[in-house]
């Protein structure tokens, strides 16, 4: 039974400074030589991106809902086996979702660092503290940490109205180093300026005024990895990635190398063209923010109309989707040309469209995944299917032409590899 140190940073709510710290702590206990491995809870792409940076190794999701228990398990005994800490970044506040944050460190004993940001509070914090670490028996609540402090006498404050007993990982004082931001969250690892530069000078800022000891051991259950065939074995995937083709799960890229799949990446943007291949995968990312580059790439988009027409596969999802319609207008109302390989265009959206854990049935076979998206997009083409939500509401539309797949939804290949497999063989 594999046994490592771990923590899992939770808040009360989002905007807490969560992926902050934990990128922070990460790079702390990096700088002193432990070999860190960070989770991310939840489906998110751009909170991995700053974890790995900060560790210097991949950063992996857990979801209960979408990724499952049994990949969870085996994923924290692998890192437990090759690591001296774990860290795990919750999503949201601690018990929102379902399932939440707070249901992965139950599940598996995990103890909780509440990170709260107490720039506007004094004794209330204590309250806040008190009802994080009593709502739910069992949850293994270790402690909690102050973000956004004004001065030490605050600090002094804050700890004096915690419950007796709770523990006090300390106070980060207020600063302007918070990571910066776009629509879909945080902005890409590579887009932001002097990364390495900033998390150093948070994790000296940890240093100074937090306790940083390796939280306590966790053993993880020996959990063995899935047995996966080598159903694309001598087959080449080409995957488009760069600034506007970044959401990629590193579990998918893992599953198909499992599969037996050679991998070659591609950059649109850069004006780079297909290489020879067998399937492509399109990912999600910020198209429309690199429009006039994309649109430009002409020699790729023929190649991609030729390989579909050969009856080559395709997959597109979320903004690997919209780049396929005809046109895609961005936030400011204007009109780019983009691939026109599937009828119909793609809008942004000043609001949110859609959020969730969806679940997709395929000829190929059921798959899991998540769907995050500002865009509306129309076609005339009938959907192959429709996704479903977690509780039984109709989800996104699927299309299909040939052996062009492309939806919003983002697909978790270790779901069911052997339908990725099929999907891209």
């Amino acid at each position: 039974m594999p046994a490592c140190p771990a923590l899992l940073i939770a808040a009360p709510a989002s905007g807490q400074g969560k992926t902050t710290v934990t990128a922070a702590l990460a790079r702390l206990h990096a700088r002193q030589g432990r070999h860190v491995t960070v989770f991310k809870c939840g489906p998110d792409f751009l909170d991995p991106q700053i974890h790995a940076f900060a560790s210097g190794r991949p950063c992996q999701n857990l979801d209960l809902g979408m990724c499952g228990e049994a990949d969870a398990r085996w994923r924290l005994a692998q890192a437990a086996a090759d690591s001296d800490l774990i860290l795990i970044e919750g999503v949201m506040g601690l018990f929102d979702g379902q399932p939440s944050a707070a249901d992965i460190a139950e599940r598996f004993a995990i103890p909780v660092m509440a990170l709260i940001d107490a720039g506007k509070m004094a004794q209330t914090f204590g309250a806040v503290a008190h009802g994080l670490a009593s709502y739910r028996p069992g949850l293994p609540f270790a402690g909690v940490l102050a973000n956004r402090v004004g001065s030490p006498r605050h600090a002094d404050m804050l700890k004096e109205s915690l419950p007796p007993g709770m523990g006090w990982f300390g106070a980060l004082p207020k600063s302007d180093d918070s990571l910066p931001e776009r629509h879909l969250g945080l902005l890409q690892a590579a887009e932001i300026d002097n990364l390495g530069q900033r998390l150093d000078k948070l994790a000296d800022a940890l240093a100074t005024s937090a306790t940083v000891d390796l939280p306590a051991l966790v053993d993880f259950a020996m959990a063995a990895p899935p047995d996966t065939a080598p159903l694309l074995a001598g087959k080449t995937v080409a995957i488009a990635h760069d600034a506007a083709y970044g959401f990629i799960y590193p579990a998918n890229l893992q599953t198909l190398r499992q599969l037996g799949a050679d991998l070659r990446f591609f950059s649109p943007v850069a004006g780079e063209s297909l290489p020879s291949c067998d399937a492509v995968w399109l990912p999600g990312g910020y198209p429309e923010l690199h429009a006039p580059a994309i649109g430009s790439n002409t020699v790729l988009w023929q190649q991609l109309h030729d390989h579909v027409a050969a009856g080559k596969p395709l997959l597109a999802e979320c903004g690997g989707m919209m780049s396929l319609f005809g046109k895609v207008v961005d936030k400011a109302g204007t009109t780019h040309r983009f691939g026109g390989l599937l009828p119909g265009r793609s809008v942004m959206q000043k609001r949110l469209a859609a959020l969730g854990t969806q679940f997709v049935d395929l000829p190929e076979g059921s798959l899991s995944g998540h769907t995050f998206h500002y865009s509306k997009s129309e076609s005339p083409l009938a959907p192959l299917t429709r996704a479903r939500t977690a509780d039984g509401r109709e989800g996104e539309a699927v299309y299909r032409l040939n052996r062009l797949t492309a939806s919003y939804v983002h697909l978790y290949f270790p779901s069911n590899p052997e339908a990725v497999a099929a999907l891209l063989g």
